[in-house]
């Protein structure tokens, strides 16, 4: 496959580090994207509605859900094929390449990694067509950052389980069909995959953001909810679990961030070129260069990380502190970009016709979304250190 026309954002011919597999896929879901998103997107955005089951079975068919497990219905693709799905699917909108990744990387990984055969078997396969929506039930109304904190617990009943507690900020959750809800027990942090139709299990839709607004986010109500003992994910045990699933999914961020900005980018260059001010167009200005060099220059670096840390991921390598590294910077740079795109179009920036305002909107949630800038610091300064800052 060749490049697409924008190639000049290409200054590094960073293309020829990629296979051609990798960019057949990548060619598959940008143009996925193109056809099935971008006509639509400004406008689920500004109805805060999202047709998630039917964006979901169409996802599936690619087999974009779960794509980087192995078994079970899902393609098996590597991180980087991953990553370059992911960068595709944020061009678009962050609220569709949220939806992939709390499928794939969250709840299905969840499954996929710590649950039993049965538990496997029994969600996995309908997860990965898009047939079964799941969710991933960590942060809490008073407990984001600190999810060491959280109040939501599990008791034993006889061979039961019972589950009492909240959710909030939960992508999905309102057309789950399924929930891996993590819970404080008498031995730690347990995971349950739990039926969104349990009784006792309510999931209220999170209306009037300004971020993220094609994106299906809810606050899910466990009011003694009873499970059956084979409900428990037997391989999660401790807080090491719910945070492994997160680094799976940062990774993903690290690659979409990158399709927000690269998007505002594409939509800056394009514009500034055929306005005209003062007799010649943007693009001919000092001042307009210098933002779409320095723009793409960051745009660039955040790519070669990006691809550094999926080689890293498909040799076995990657370690939680370098994933923070990626997230870090590149959600960083890419709401930089995407605010400095938004000054080159002027108040045609903060119109709905164009996609930067919905990008930059979108990125601020990324950015405190699994792991703020803050927390992000703190991993890599443990790292460089040897000291525990949190608290």
């Amino acid at each position: 496959m060749s490049p697409r026309p924008s190639a000049p954002l290409d200054l590094l011919d960073l293309d020829s580090a990629l296979s051609e597999e990798e960019r057949q896929i990548r060619a598959v879901v940008r143009q996925l994207v193109d056809d099935r998103v971008r006509p639509h997107v400004a406008g689920w955005y500004e109805d805060g509605q999202v047709p998630a089951r039917e964006l979901a079975r169409e996802f599936g068919k690619l087999g974009l859900l779960g794509m980087h497990l192995t078994g079970y219905g899902c393609a098996g693709a590597s991180a980087v094929a991953y990553g370059l799905a992911c960068l595709e699917l944020e061009a678009g909108d962050s609220g569709l390449r949220s939806l992939v990744s709390v499928q794939g990387s969250l709840a299905m990984y969840a499954i996929w990694r710590y649950g039993s055969e049965e538990q496997k078997q029994r969600w996995l396969p309908s997860m990965a067509t898009g047939e079964a929506i799941g969710c991933f039930g960590l942060t809490e109304p008073d407990h984001g950052s600190d999810p060491a904190s959280m109040a939501t617990r599990a008791r034993r009943d006889g061979d039961d389980w019972v589950l009492t507690g909240g959710k909030m900020w939960i992508t999905n959750a309102p057309v789950a069909d399924v929930g891996v809800i993590w819970a404080r027990t008498e031995d730690g942090v347990r995971g349950f995959a739990v039926p969104m139709d349990t009784p006792g299990v309510s999931a209220r839709e999170i209306r009037h953001k300004m971020s993220l607004r094609a994106s299906v986010t809810g606050e899910i109500v466990l009011d003694d909810v009873r499970l059956p003992a084979d409900a428990l994910l037997p391989d999660a045990v401790g807080l090491k679990a719910p945070l492994s699933c997160l680094t799976e999914a940062r990774h993903g961020i690290v690659w979409g961030a990158l399709g927000a900005a690269r998007d505002c980018l594409e939509t800056a260059l394009a514009y500034a070129g055929t306005r005209t001010q003062f007799g010649r167009p943007l693009a001919g200005f000092q001042l307009t260069q210098a933002k779409l060099a320095d723009m793409t220059v960051e745009l660039q670096k955040g790519y070669l990380l990006a691809l550094h840390l999926g080689r890293l991921a498909d040799a076995g390598r990657l370690r939680p502190e370098q994933v923070s590294v990626g997230k870090l910077n590149n959600v960083r740079e890419a709401l930089a970009i995407a605010r400095e795109c938004r000054t080159i179009l002027g108040a045609n920036g903060i119109s709905g016709e164009y996609p930067v305002m919905r990008h930059a909107n979108n990125l601020e949630s990324v950015l405190t979304y699994e792991g703020t800038s803050e927390i992000h610091q703190l991993v890599i300064g443990q790292k460089l250190t040897g000291i525990n800052a949190f608290g």
